[in-house]
């Protein structure tokens, strides 16, 4: 049986809600397209942000949310020139775009997609194509981190952030991390942070300045927004950048062009989609995070599982900041049904 988890208007998690799916129209496909059996998806802060209402939407109602996936490629359309999609039937793919995930199957236009190596595994993939990628734009194109540099990133036990601290101790950058609660703390240090900061308990802009002897860090990695800016800024050295990506906490109202003049800081605000829609970054970008996940560099941590049609428990469990780490929705398919 075919299914989509949509949420039926803006609002809480009792919004979303299981539709039932024609698996056989769905299996009408266009050029380039290809059909994909979900075996899992992950769950991030966007969705909540998409199924609140904070993050526009683009019809009405009934909106399916979810930005990564895998599967299994079941049903594969024409290809536009003739010459063949690269994608077959039986291909493991995973893929991370602005909502449509939360389903049990899904029409795809291929070039969305990657194919996953043997040495990744689905759950895995669907836990970090999303997060994984999210950091790899991070350190690599919004502010590009080099060894020695010193660097805050804010939420450092959460799916980003733990993928975040592994990378920065590969590349060999001084990581400071903030996260909620000595558990959180403690699994952010495991995860490659050199230093942690309980902000629960602890002005992290005061020991900022005293991790780094009163100089402050090349840049802050805020996803957090409300709650901690304009602490971010107050972190920086001089000519210091401000990478905002996102904001659990509700958006920064307050931030004027003015508050740069400082430090002569730089600010930026990037979306992950922009850089996965423009010409072989995709590509490139999954080929470097699989042989980071591949080699053992980067493990994903997935502390929490959940059912797709328990999604809203998951939005719970998210937006209550009880989770650490990675979630994944996972499904279990009939292969009697070809379901």
């Amino acid at each position: 049986m075919a299914y989509v988890i949509v949420a039926q208007k803006k609002g809480g998690p009792e919004v979303l809600q299981r539709v039932e799916l024609d698996l056989p129209e769905m299996s009408n496909l266009g050029p380039d397209e290809v059909l994909v059996r979900h075996t899992a998806v992950g769950v991030n802060f966007i969705d909540c942000y998409f199924r609140s209402g904070l993050y526009p939407w683009d019809k009405e109602k009934d909106l399916v949310l979810g930005s990564e996936a895998a599967g299994e490629i079941i049903a594969v359309g024409p290809s536009s020139d003739g010459q063949g999609s690269g994608f077959a039937v039986g291909d493991r793919v995973a893929y991370t775009i602005a909502n449509g995930a939360y389903a049990s199957h899904r029409v795809m236009t291929t070039k969305h997609l990657v194919k996953l190596p043997d040495g990744v595994a689905d759950e895995v993939a669907a836990a970090s194509m999303l997060k994984g990628l999210t950091a790899h734009y991070l350190l690599h194109k919004s502010f590009e981190v080099k060894r020695g540099q010193t660097v805050l990133f804010h939420a450092a036990a959460g799916g980003v952030g733990l993928i975040a601290g592994q990378w920065l101790k590969h590349k060999g950058v001084i990581a400071i991390g903030t996260a909620g609660g000595a558990e959180k703390c403690a699994l952010a240090a495991k995860n490659g942070y050199d230093h942690v900061i309980d902000y629960t308990s602890e002005d992290f802009v005061a020991r900022v300045k005293e991790i780094t002897g009163g100089a402050g860090v090349d840049v802050v990695y805020d996803s957090v927004g409300k709650d901690t800016y304009p602490g971010s800024l107050q972190c920086l050295k001089t000519f210091g950048t401000l990478v905002s990506f996102g904001q659990s906490s509700g958006p920064a109202l307050d931030f004027k062009l003015s508050d740069i003049a400082a430090g002569s800081y730089t600010v930026t605000r990037p979306v992950l989609f922009h850089f996965t829609n423009s010409e072989g970054y995709l590509e490139a970008a999954a080929a470097e995070l699989f042989a980071m996940l591949e080699s053992g560099t980067i493990k994903v941590v997935i502390n929490q599982s959940f059912q797709l049609d328990q999604v809203a428990d998951a939005h719970r469990a998210l937006e209550g900041r009880k989770t650490t780490g990675s979630t994944v929705l996972t499904l279990s398919h009939s292969l009697e049904s070809g379901g």
